[in-house]
């Protein structure tokens, strides 16, 4: 029998990113980013006016900080270790929304910080990769960790069989988040996921098909 695998995504899960994604606006560009209950693209604001920031200058920005800004980005608290630990007994890979162009940056990134696991870049919902992934990978139970809801609603979609955890490991804006119903549990604490994933792989079993 093939041994577990767990997909995780990067971003405010295995690194922080809205808080170094801040620090760089505010030094590099005059821009405030306040992400407390507001979509992603109306949370930047011009400093000196206030004015929300043109959509297309948001994802200028963002494509900008991970093609020079990724070394600001730092573990979440337990990551590493935990997946150290994760892998004496499964297969992990990364299904990171970042562009073609940022993805050998990203492997590095994660490499010089401990984590060499295989990376895939994506753009749009992760259902359909994660069960590309799956597919090839024929595991006898995959675990699927994202911080974004919308994540989770397309991989109970395309890969019902993956148990679903929805964690967002940065503090400033957890608590801000409600629980996404399509994911099995909401854990925000690496040690905590640690246990709850290895439950997963001492049941033995592939999760239920997704009733909304």
């Amino acid at each position: 029998m093939n041994r577990p695998l767990i997909v995780t995504d990067c971003d405010e899960v295995l690194l922080h990113m809205v808080v170094p994604f801040r620090h760089w606006l505010d030094e590099a560009h005059g821009v405030h980013f306040d992400m407390r209950g507001q979509e992603f693209t109306d949370a930047l604001r011009h400093k000196d006016s206030g004015d929300v920031l043109e959509r297309e200058l948001v994802w200028t920005l963002l494509s900008a900080f991970f093609d020079t800004e990724m070394h600001r980005q730092q573990p979440i608290a337990g990551a590493v270790d935990a997946l150290a630990r994760l892998s004496h007994v499964a297969d992990i890979e990364v299904l990171t929304n970042i562009g073609e162009r940022a993805h050998a940056g990203r492997v590095e990134q994660l490499r010089m910080l401990g984590i060499e696991h295989r990376v895939h870049w994506n753009q749009g919902g992760k259902g359909a990769p994660l069960a590309k992934i799956i597919e090839r990978k024929q595991p006898s139970v995959t675990v699927f960790i994202d911080d974004l809801g919308v994540h989770h609603q397309s991989v109970a979609k395309h890969a019902p069989q993956a148990w679903r955890l929805h964690m967002i490991g940065e503090p400033e804006i957890a608590g801000q988040v409600p629980s996404e119903p399509a994911a099995h549990a909401r854990i925000d604490h690496w040690p905590d996921a640690e246990a709850w994933i290895m439950d997963r792989f001492a049941q033995g079993e592939h999760a239920a098909p997704f009733s909304a």
